[in-house]
């Protein structure tokens, strides 16, 4: 059976660290990227190598707040990992180095006959323990527990690691520990059970202090400290009230209005009779078709207490109203008096959609009329959407119930469709949409579980202000992806520069193929997901060619995009649309965007034969790939093919067309 995967450094194979002299300078923004990947593994180390405290909660904080203590503290201090001695070429210096730095601070701690490193993370009115494994899991534990503490970072180190003994002594020597040969003797001669050392064991959920379950503390004795609490607190505001009144106090405030000074814009910002509201026929003529063109729809638009309630929540919500956001979209109040949008009861709720330009905002609360009392029961969502166009500007999430979604389409949209992205060759199902623009309730993704469908939204539209009355859809519509947010993305296909609406069958089965890596996407402000095959290659020793996908998500506050590079093989039979392998992620960057759209790649790729080859394609802007590391070679063009042995790490380069040079994405 085919088997691939990505040929790039892993947590398991990084080399540890020699003495001194020829080291690899490491910064803090390296260590922190090592930190942030690998961070569940550096954590489970810290667990295990720390000594048994009072209770399992406590150890969690520390392991946490080991690794946390361990990332440099400022830029240029990341310090120098020292010469690295027979270990493997693809090394990850940042994860070797935290993994150094990890131990120093578990063994300082351990010295400190268990003194918890300072500052804590702090859950206040929970307990925090990690998951109960079985017999063997604790007789493993106990006897670590009667270990020192270098001779459980060596046992950690040659077991979990799978460093060898002379790289373990080295590692061990590098942080700190005086006689590591004893370390290393200690960890051989402990009394462990049965399959100890075959790192199952040690990867279970017991030692996995980001596994957590939560339990209350004394709930009698925290509302006894809490009245006192509540009690000093109200003293502290009694006397900051005093000291902030006009005229001293805090001090001047320059060009500033007194604090009790009005602000017209603010107010008419709460007065729901100023509220914009366009008419039912505006979209025809609107210059640009986005959420400013939509009209007020809803059984509930003339209702003025509703409104009113919305508006000042939105200004100022209170501490009981769970107020939701997507990365970067600020809390604040209204500049001015904002759109109405939608307002009326969709299932159980009464929702109101509110739009300022810059943020769609949904306000609910019960149907029962709680949220007109101390409004327990409403609720505040957030979405950027500035920039909008038609094509993302198509429908708003009102409502969620019960694995159910309900949209509000605007008032272009002619179709709505459901979609499932695994079958690309089904039509779909219509989805009713009533005459206040309010669709049916529509299955949502579960990115829970395995990935057996992925519900999708495929809209049909039109706008008659258009010239000459042109559809403005793309054939067969737009197609949408729920995300958990009130705007769902935009799923597009071609190249970076011009990505096009997913129409095609190759379209399709690519979006059929990479549905699946959507939930990593969830609640980060996603506006577009484009897919885009940047190569085809003939696999070694065959007839059929595999293809060479780059996915890029793009947000609405332009920051925070991400992307992903997959392997497809062709599909064995009885499975048309499996998931390709992912071989790259990363966060920010350029890489398969419309400002640099170009992209190199490699995998390890194992054939039907079994033999492994590495394979690297890139971007037609390239000319030659150069691997080097574990595989040496190099081939013109933008495809390379080689036989590699297995577990291979390589480095891969490129050659462009302008005589620049491209690294393969991490």
């Amino acid at each position: 059976m085919e088997q691939q995967h990505a040929a790039i450094p892993r947590p398991d194979r990084a080399s540890p660290v020699g003495h001194a002299g020829g080291g690899e300078s490491i910064d803090v923004e390296q260590a922190e990227a090592a930190l942030i990947e690998h961070y569940p593994r550096l954590a489970r180390l810290a667990y295990l190598v720390l000594p048994p405290g009072p209770n399992r909660g406590r150890r969690v904080l520390a392991a946490h707040a080991v690794v946390q203590r361990a990332l440099p503290r400022r830029t240029g201090t990341g310090g120098k990992l020292p010469a690295q001695r027979g270990g493997d070429p693809a090394v990850d210096p940042g994860y070797a180095l935290m993994r150094l730095r990890v131990l120093q601070v578990a063994l300082a701690a351990g010295r400190r006959r268990w003194r918890a490193p300072a500052s804590l993370p702090q859950v206040w009115g929970l307990r925090l323990f990690p998951r109960s494994g079985g017999a063997d899991e604790l007789a493993l534990d106990q006897a670590l527990s009667a270990l020192s503490g270098p001779a459980r970072a060596a046992f950690v180190l040659r077991d979990l690691e799978r460093l060898s003994v002379q790289e373990t002594r080295r590692v061990l020597e590098a942080a700190g520990v005086a006689d590591a040969r004893a370390a290393l003797i200690g960890a051989e001669r402990a009394a462990l059970p049965a399959g100890s050392r075959d790192r199952a064991l040690l990867e279970s959920v017991e030692f996995d202090p980001c596994a957590l379950h939560a339990r209350p503390t004394d709930l009698v004795r925290r509302r006894q400290h809490g009245r006192a609490a509540l009690a000093a607190g109200a003293a502290v505001l009694v006397c900051g009230a005093l000291l902030g009144l006009p005229g001293g106090g805090w001090g001047p405030s320059g060009a500033a209005a007194p604090p009790d000074a009005r602000n017209a814009a603010a107010e008419a910002a709460l007065d729901p009779g100023r509220l914009a509201v366009s008419s039912p026929t505006a979209w025809k003529s609107a210059p640009r078709p986005d959420f400013s063109a939509w009209p007020a729809r809803g059984d509930r638009v003339r209702d003025k207490a509703l409104l009113r309630r919305a508006l000042a929540v939105w200004a100022r919500p209170g501490t009981r109203v769970p107020v939701s956001a997507t990365p970067g979209t600020p809390t604040g109040p209204a500049a001015g008096p904002p759109q109405l949008l939608f307002a009326g009861v969709v299932d159980h709720a009464v929702v109101v959609l509110l739009h300022d330009g810059l943020r769609v905002v949904r306000y609910a609360e019960p149907t029962d009329g709680q949220g007109e009392g101390d409004g327990s029961g409403a609720a505040l969502d957030f979405a950027r959407t500035d920039g909008a166009a038609a094509d993302s500007a198509s429908v708003l999430v009102v409502g969620r119930t019960s694995g159910n979604a309900r949209y509000l389409t605007a008032p272009w949209v002619t179709s709505v469709r459901l979609v499932d992205l695994l079958k690309p060759g089904a039509a779909g199902q219509p989805i009713t949409v009533g005459a206040d623009g309010l669709t049916a309730p529509v299955p949502t993704p579960r990115p829970e579980g395995t990935c057996a469908a992925w519900p999708a939204l495929r809209v049909g539209g039109r706008l008659d202000g258009q010239p000459g009355g042109v559809p403005n859809a793309r054939p067969g519509g737009e197609l949408l992806a729920d995300l958990g947010e009130l705007a769902p993305a935009r799923l597009t296909y071609g190249p970076p520069d011009a990505p096009a609406s997913v129409s095609g069958p190759e379209g399709r089965t690519a979006w059929a193929r990479t549905a699946c890596q959507l939930p990593v996407l969830r609640g980060q402000g996603v506006r577009t997901v484009n897919a885009w095959r940047f190569a085809q290659q003939l696999l070694p020793g065959g007839t059929e060619n595999a293809a060479w996908l780059c996915t890029r998500a793009e947000t609405w506050r332009g920051a925070g995009s991400r992307t992903m590079t997959q392997f497809q093989v062709p599909p064995p039979s009885g499975r048309p649309y499996p998931t390709g392998a992912v071989t790259a992620r990363a966060d920010g960057g350029t890489a398969c965007g419309p400002r640099a759209p170009r992209v190199l790649s490699g995998v390890l790729w194992k054939s039907a034969v079994g033999r492994w080859w590495l394979l690297a394609a890139g971007s037609d802007q390239i000319t030659s790939i150069t691997a080097s590391g574990g595989v040496r070679a190099q081939a013109s063009g933008r495809l390379l093919a080689v036989p590699a042995p297995a577990g291979t790490q390589a480095d891969l380069k490129a050659t462009l067309t302008d005589g620049g040079t491209l690294r393969a994405l991490h």
